[in-house]
């Protein structure tokens, strides 16, 4: 099983599980992790996701070994196929209500890296390491990272770590707005976790909502984007979470939350 999925208490605990191959995605990776993804898509009950690696690295992106034992013909066609299933999980990760919080241990490297840019929050180990890793093999990117790293970090951070594939630590990752948050090694799993579990109990729906305003901010003007927000805080008042949050402060209590 090459990936593993779990869903308790809203919390959905997401976890690469290939750790003998650094959680290398091959067509298996991929195609599993869309039928995870489905998965996410169409559970009402899960209000936030955790995203993990198993073993000693998170991701050490595509399965480069993998791809040496196809015939030359033949590898254009395999990579094309593993994206067919890659790209489609991500997207559907990202436009989930629920925050999905990356907890990343070792290193994420290509597209690795890409679903670590995806991700909503991340937290990383202190001895972490990211990089793009892609032209050092003669490839381009995949897995979202050449959508997402230029927004996060900017354009010319983007292409010098593209170009130069020069490693980040995780305090520098975390500076440049790769990382969320950096903990020690072994508060790794417990401080993820811990955040996924608050999450999970608050405004689902209020969740996508404000990440799809911040992330549609980017391709819209502002005329349009304040018409985005007009509809989308006139629908969260529509909501159950919506009308709780405003009775509680108005009533000096704490929320009760159900995600909808």
């Amino acid at each position: 099983m090459t990936v593993r999925l779990a869903v308790a208490d809203g919390l959905a605990r997401l976890e690469l599980n290939r750790p003998d191959a650094a959680n290398a995605i091959n067509l298996d990776l991929a195609v599993a992790l869309e039928g995870a993804a489905l998965q996410l898509r169409d559970d009402p009950s899960v209000r936030a996701v955790l995203l993990t690696g198993a073993g000693a690295r998170f991701c050490g992106g595509g399965d480069v070994p993998d791809f040496a034992s196809k015939p030359p013909a033949d590898l254009p066609g395999y990579l094309a196929e593993i994206t067919a299933h890659l790209h489609p999980a991500i997207e559907m990760l990202v436009e989930l209500d629920a925050p999905v919080i990356a907890a990343v241990q070792g290193s994420a490297a290509g597209a690795g890296l890409g679903l670590v840019l995806a991700a909503d929050v991340v937290v990383a180990a202190r001895s972490a390491k990211f990089v793009m890793a892609y032209t050092a093999i003669g490839m381009s990117p995949d897995g979202s990272s050449s959508w997402f790293l230029p927004r996060i970090v900017g354009q010319r951070r983007a292409l010098e770590l593209t170009l130069t594939n020069r490693v980040l630590l995780a305090d520098e990752a975390c500076a440049w707005g790769i990382v969320t948050t950096v903990v020690d090694d072994d508060a790794l799993l417990t401080s993820a976790a811990a955040l996924a579990t608050t999450l999970a109990a608050g405004p689902t729906a209020s969740y996508g909502r404000a990440a799809r305003l911040l992330r549609g901010a980017w391709d819209a003007t502002l005329h349009d984007h304040l018409a985005n927000e007009r509809d989308e805080i006139a629908a969260s008042g529509a909501t159950a979470d919506g009308q709780e949050g405003i009775a509680a402060f108005a009533g000096k209590r704490p929320p009760t939350f159900t995600g909808h």
